[in-house]
């Protein structure tokens, strides 16, 4: 089924609801993105309650601003993965350390584990998984300050 042809909505719960050509009514409906760091708007999958897929969107730029703002509010409230901007310090160059950074989501700091902590998802993006199971993205480490770059080449 194409979104298209669907009315997406909130119930009272403020779950998404989405109703079909035919009438049927999918309550409690979630987003799921396909490739959740390297294309974030493009290919999500709308899944029920029982996990089957609903209705899929090739693109979130294809929709009434209505719906894809719906779409986008459900995401924020489930997706948690700040996109580090700077490393300000490390405490130490073994591991365990304490990464001191900033990120889009405001100065924080956290505990990384060890080295296999850091992974590389292409030439220029990173995952770094802290003590506690939060990701944190390096979406472009040639965007890094030559400071940070330094202090995450000690890592990897």
């Amino acid at each position: 089924m194409n979104l298209i042809d669907c009315k997406l909505s909130r119930d009272a719960f403020g779950k998404l609801v989405i109703t079909g050509k035919d009438h049927q009514v999918y309550e409690g409906v979630l987003p799921v993105r396909a490739f959740p760091i390297t294309a974030i708007s493009e290919g999500i999958s709308l899944i029920d309650i029982h996990g089957h897929e609903i209705a899929w969107i090739d693109n979130l730029a294809g929709l009434p601003d209505a719906e894809r703002d719906l779409i986008e509010e459900e995401f924020a409230s489930r997706e948690f993965m700040p996109e580090i901007k700077r490393i300000d310090k490390v405490s130490s160059f073994a591991t365990p350390s304490t990464w001191q950074v900033q990120t889009d989501r405001g100065n924080t700091q956290f505990i990384l584990k060890g080295e296999e902590d850091i992974r590389r998802l292409s030439l220029v993006t990173l995952l770094i998984t802290d003590s506690n199971g939060i990701h944190f993205l390096i979406r472009d480490r040639s965007t890094l300050d030559r400071h940070s770059s330094k202090l995450l080449d000690r890592f990897l």
